[in-house]
Parts: structure tokens; sequence; C-alpha cells
């Protein structure tokens, strides 16, 4: 019953229908000083050193990028802007082991890291914004599905922490971390910023429009500052719909607005923030293919009965206070958030047939979940001044979530009116069930780092988690589960730690190693016989050795890490009596190497080099399902097998990017740039095997591996010129317009097991556009 949305290809045969059909309802560089995107813009000064200057916050303490043992990629706001970066899909391609799934609109993501693919409900990235988490740990919120994917307007930069990040950023954050550090008030002078730009994406018949207006104001001269913005962005669709000849269906809206006022003296400051963003689209990106050659039905077009409309919203409060206490800084970090969700997926040519089973014309079908979190979190840490041999920070953390999750799916005419009587109360709902949950974590860390050399310094941290989870299952109607309701709960202790020695070779060498855990939260099941109560947390152990390097007086930057994760009691999906839940089965090993390159062979040129090798393979079968098919046989199941690769993670990515600077006449320069990624081929789904046994007689064996999605690459494009107060951007992405799959599954009739089309999600086609902006 616990929901999992990712479109997994559905089988041709009744039995395995069945699961599918339940399972909709179920759960579901080295520190990289390399520029990720097309470099930084409008530096007409610059210098080689200056590509030493960058800053992270990865240790939740402001640190040279350089000098700082994690495997980190920072993007600035001028190189999303470069780019135009709208979306998480737009820059994923240039940070090294990070892996993202777009499935059809901002919002709708996926996010894995180092091959950690999310196999279960359960988040296995963390998303913070500054200095507090954004997202649900529970299993009922569908966190893989719907990762934060901010509109990065006054998004100061983006940081990639890639590798468990447990010991500072606690649960969820197993396979690595994503943290957006906004643009904070300025105490010191006025800012204010307008802008507006257009933009044509192949297939479109209109224009996209987008328009933002930002300022700072200075209320009390370096003391108190009040800095406000508002962005809109309105892409305009490109999918038209084969079932009543609509065009552009998918077009959509991303609203930002934010706030943040600031106080400061000498001693504190606190900073408080109001942040607001939507998203509302009709329908997905999502095209139809031919379920044999995979090549498009028609274009850019898809099957849509029933329109798959995705909403979401996020309000965010957030309090932070900064106190110099003298022999160490302390800091409180507080946030509430309340963030809803709402998707409908069409399932008309799944279950529509239904219809016929009753001597009805063929119907339509739906899903819609609703989903609605509020979440309270506290952080309260105290941390030395950085500036001895001893560095160490103690803190403390809560996290209170209530979530609410309502799942509908309803059979009607294919019409979309209701089925006629008698059917449309015996069978007019398929399904009809609120799984609302909760979520209380404690939470004790501390991390520090003793310098015995000024060669050797040797960093470790520890961090003891407790939760508590209940939930409810409230089946009120529909034929796919028994009515009533359940209640469940769960509590766990959960451990973590990490070991990080790391070297200084010469002035220009830096090498270190690291031992880190990370951990998935468990959480209360599925209340059905045959199913554990509780699903523990999946746990892993990564082993890294990275190496920072710079030469000839910084032109030229190479950073190198190496990694290996053994991932265990990994959480997957299982069936008993019809309904699926989790259970812990199964391990993995994930393998890889990340290198990053920056190079600046002469003044305003800059060129860079991203590129991630990832093995991450299961290592034994996932555990079996046995099902009674009568007769005295069973049919025995593996959802995954020994040797699996990981879904939609490939083997190996690269980026190639380049700026240049020019300086003009007056105070204009010029930029031009761009970049080239590149994406290997990837698997939709591990490999299911369903054996017909009686006894010790096996009757039937059928093997079902995932779909295979084509590796493909790209092209992105930029020329800008600049002064002081104005900018005019040109962009082009995906310049030469290739035709590729972010996400790629089956739509398969139920009732007849016929394969209709296989829907994919296309990176997206040839955009280009003009920005202009003006600053004051």
């Amino acid at each position: 019953m616990h929901m999992h949305h990712h479109r997994a290809p559905m089988r041709r045969h009744t039995l395995t229908s069945a699961i599918a059909l339940t399972l909709a309802f179920g759960i579901a560089g080295p520190a990289l000083a390399q520029q990720a995107a097309p470099a930084t813009a409008q530096q007409p000064t610059a210098t080689p050193q200056e590509l030493d200057v960058v800053t992270v916050t990865a240790n939740k303490r402001e640190e040279n990028i350089r000098e700082v043992a994690v495997a980190v990629t920072k993007l600035t706001d001028q190189q999303l802007e470069n780019i135009n970066a709208t979306q998480m899909s737009d820059y994923a391609n240039y940070v090294p082991g990070l892996q993202v799934q777009d499935s059809g609109s901002p919002g709708q993501t996926q996010v894995s890291m180092r091959g950690i693919a999310p196999l279960s409900s359960g988040s296995t990235v963390g998303t913070y914004v500054d200095e507090t988490p954004i997202g649900s740990n529970n299993l009922y919120q569908q966190a893989t599905l719907f990762a934060l994917d901010l509109l990065p307007y006054d998004v100061d930069s983006i940081e990639v922490l890639r590798g468990p990040q447990g010991t500072l950023y606690g649960a969820g954050a197993m396979g690595g971390l994503i943290k957006y550090v906004m643009k904070k008030p300025d105490t010191t002078q006025n800012e204010f910023r307008v802008g507006m730009g257009i933009a044509d994406t192949q297939g479109a018949d209109g224009a996209s429009i987008n328009w933002r207006i930002g300022g700072n104001l200075v209320l009390a001269q370096d003391s108190v500052a009040l800095r406000a913005s508002f962005a809109s962005n309105e892409p305009n669709g490109y999918v038209d719909n084969f079932v009543d000849g609509r065009k552009d269906i998918n077009d959509s809206s991303q609203g930002s607005g934010r706030a943040s006022f600031l106080w400061k003296n000498d001693k504190a400051s606190v900073q408080f923030s109001v942040m607001k963003q939507q998203i509302d689209s009709p329908n997905n990106a999502i095209i139809a293919l031919d379920p044999v050659s995979h090549e498009p039905i028609s274009g850019l077009s898809n099957f849509v009965f029933v329109d798959e409309k995705f909403k979401k919203n996020i309000e965010n409060y957030a309090l932070t206070v900064d106190y110099d206490a003298g022999f160490a800084d302390f800091l409180s970090a507080t946030s509430y958030s309340d963030v809803k969700t709402s998707i409908t997926t069409d399932q008309t040519l799944t279950y529509g047939d239904f219809t016929t089973l009753f001597g009805l014309p063929p119907g339509s079908a739906y899903l819609t979940n609703d989903l609605q979190l509020k979440q309270f979190t506290q952080e309260f840490r105290l941390m030395s001044k950085g500036d001895g041999a001893l560095e160490w920070l103690v803190g403390g953390f809560y996290d209170d979530e209530r979530g609410d999750n309502h799942q509908f799916v309803p059979l009607n005419q294919r019409n979309g009116q209701p089925l006629p009587p008698p059917f449309a109360a015996a069978v007019g709902s398929l399904g009809d069930l609120y799984l609302p949950s909760t979520y209380e974590e404690k939470a004790v860390f501390a991390n520090g780092a003793y310098k015995f050399t000024d060669q050797f310094k040797l960093g470790a941290g520890v961090r003891w988690a407790s939760n508590d989870q209940e939930f409810t299952q409230d089946v009120v109607a529909g034929l796919l589960a028994p009515i009533g309701t359940e209640f469940n709960t769960s509590s766990e202790d959960v451990f973590t730690w990490s070991l990080t020695p790391q070297f200084q070779v010469n002035k220009d060498v830096m090498v270190y190693g690291k031992v880190s855990t990370g951990y998935q939260p468990g959480g209360p099941n599925i209340v059905a016989n045959g199913l554990p109560r509780q699903v523990d947390s999946s746990t892993l152990t990564s082993y890294e050795l990275g190496m920072k390097s710079a030469f000839d007086d910084n032109r030229v930057l190479l950073d190198v890490v190496a990694y290996q994760i053994h991932w265990q009691d990994i959480q997957v999906a299982s069936l008993v009596n019809g309904v699926s839940g989790l259970v812990n089965g199964g391990e993995a090993t994930s393998q890889g190497l990340e290198v990053a390159a920056m190079f600046r062979p002469i003044d305003g040129l800059t060129l860079g080099v991203n590129a991630a090798y990832n093995d991450s393979k299961i290592d034994e079968d996932f555990p079996l399902i046995t099902v009674p098919a009568g007769g005295g046989a069973n049919v025995l199941i593996n959802t995954g097998l020994k040797g699996d690769r990981m879904p939609y993670v490939p083997d190996l990515t690269w980026s190639a990017t380049a700026d240049y600077y020019l300086p003009l006449s007056g105070d204009w320069g010029m930029n031009v740039g761009g970049g080239f990624r590149y994406v290997d081929d990837r698997v939709t789904a591990t490999t299911q095997r369903q054996v017909v046994a009686v006894g010790s007689t096996v009757l039937d064996t059928e093997i079902t591996p995932g779909l295979d999605i084509d590796s493909y690459s790209a092209l992105d494009l930029y020329l800008s010129f600049s002064n002081q107060h104005w900018s005019i951007r040109g962009y082009m992405k995906n310049a030469t317009d290739e035709r590729a799959y972010s996400t790629m599954s089956d739509i398969t009739n139920q009732v007849t097991g016929v394969t209709h089309h296989t829907a994919a999600t296309p990176i997206m086609p040839r955009t280009y556009g003009l920005e202009v902006d003006y600053r004051f």
C-alpha cells in the first residue's frame, strides 16, 4: 500500500502484474575547486591564484575548499546563471558522482550519489538550506521521488557533498548531501536588481517568459539589513497529446519568494528568513516510444487520457543565531517547513480495461497522491575558533515531522464520468487510503581534528541518533487492499562515525583518507501477516582516498578521489498476501573514481574537466518472495539478483567546460563559454526472476531485466556582455537537440498483458534564450 511511484516496468503475466499493481500502492574532487559548470564570468582582473579562492561550509565552518578533506563541488550563482539553470537536472551532469532522474517537471526528481540508488521510499541523499534540513526522513513521504528542487534565484551557491555525511548531517545523507547556500543580507550597502528573459524550446509553439526582482536594503549601517527577492519562470510546453490533439500540454510555472532580515553586532548576529516556492505543472514532459525499438512514435508526443498534474508548494521559516562566546562560537538553527505535494498519474492504459471484466467498455483510471509534511528542526552547536592545533565541534539536533499521505485510484468511464450503477459503487474505486505518520528524532554529535604537525592532521566524528515513529494505514475503500485501520510504531538507535587522516605532502599537494558511515532510517512497516512490524535502517561504510594538487603557480588544479562503499540491510520491496511492504535484505558494493581538473593557460581563459567512473552492483539476491498459486504450486520471486547494476546509475559520466573573458571598451566585458556533458547507458530496474514450482519441481522460470537507456552527450553554450550595471546573456541548452532520455518504463495493460508503449522522459530539447539584468 505504501506507494512507490517510480514507473517500474510492468510485466506480462498475471501474478507479477498483481505485484506491480500492489507496489503502485506500496513502498515504493576530493574537495573540488574545479568549477563544476562553465566558469565564473565578469572577472576582468582574474589571476591564476583566484582559482584557489573558493570556500565551502561542508564541515559546518567556512574553509578553503582546497584544505577540507571532503569530496565537495561548489557551483556559484554566476555558474548557474551562465547555463540558465532553473532546476537540478540543468546542472547535475556537471557534478561528478551525482545522478538525477528527471520525471517530467521540476520537483519530480530522484537523486543518487556514487551509485547509492534510491531503492525504497526513504531518502539516500540529504538536502539542506543554509543551516537547516528540508525533507522527510520517514518512509511515507516519498522523499526519493520529490527531492527539493529550488528555482535557484537568490541562491549564492550550491554545495554537493559526496559520500556519507552521517556524523554532521545525520539521517538520509548516506550517499551525500545537497546544500543550498542562500544570499545573506548585507549591512554595508544597498543593492537592487531586476531582470527578465525569453526562451524558445524545440517543439514548443510559444515562448517561455521569466522575470525576477530583488534587493538589499540597509536599515542601520553595519548592523541591520533586509534582503528580499521574487522570481517567476513559466517554461512553455513542448509535448503534444495523441488522445485529444492538444499541443504543448506540459507548460508549467515556478515561483520563488524570499525575505531575510539580519541584525548583528561585534558579538552576535540574528537572521530570520522566510522562503516560499511553488511548482505548478498540468502535465509531465513524457513522450511515447515504440516498446520494441524505443524510437519516438511521433516526435514529442504522448498518450494522456487524464492530465498528470503536479503541484508542489514549500514554505520554510528559518531563524539562525550566532554568538561569539570568546573561547568558541555558538550557533542555534531553528526551522519550520510546510511542504505540500500533489501528483496525478494517468493509469488508463494500465488499469482502464478492468471495466471490461464486468462487461463494460474500456474505462479510465488514474492515481492521485496528496502529501503534506510539517517539519520542525532545532540544532545547537558549539565550535572552536579553528585557530589552534585542535578544532572541535559538538552539538545536538531535534527533528519533529508530521506527515499526511492520501492515495486515491478511481475507475471511471473512458470520458471521465463515473461508471454506471451498480458498478460505480462496487468497483468505482480501486483504492482510497490514508497513511498519516510521525517521525521524531533526537541526536548528539561531535567532530574534531588535531594537527599533529604542519603536515599531518587527523579528524574524527561521531553521532548518536534515536528516532521514534508512528504510522496509520486507513483503507476506506477499494479492491486492492483490505478495508480497515491498522496502527504501527517503531523505534531505533543508530550510531555513525568517521575517521579522516590528511597529509600535506608539500605546499601544492594534499592527500587524505576517509572511513565514514551513514544510514537510511527504517520505520514502521505496512501491517500484514508475514511482513516484519519494523524495517530497520540500511547502513553503509565508505572507504575513500583523495588527492588535491595545484601546479604551475595554481594555473593547474587536479583533484582525484577513489572510493569503495559497502551497503548492508538494503530496504527492498516485498509482497505478502497481496500487500507490499519493505524488508531488509541484500548487500551491494559501489566503487569508483572521480577526477576534476581546471586549467588556466592564459589570463581570461579557464578550461575544466570533470569525470566519474562508478561500478555499483548488488552482491546477493534480494530476499525471496513466496506466493501460493493453487494446486500445490508456489511462485518464487526475486526482485533483484546478484550482479545487477544499480538502477539509473551510469558507469561513466564526464563533462568539459570552457570560459573566456575578454575586456571590451569602457567598463564592458564579454564572456563566451559552454559545457559538453556525457552520460553512459543505464538500466531502469533490477532484474526480476519468477519461478513457478511444485515442491522441488520447477515448472516455469521467467527472467525480466530492467530496460536499457542509451548513453548520450549534450552541448550547452552561452555568450554574455556585462558592465557594472548591465548584463545581457544569450544561451543555448542541448545545442544539437540530442534526443536522449532520463527515465523510461513500459506501459502494459494489466488485463491483456500487452505493452502499449514505453513512456520516457527526454532530456530538455534544444532551448535558446536571452536574459537581461540591471543592477543598481
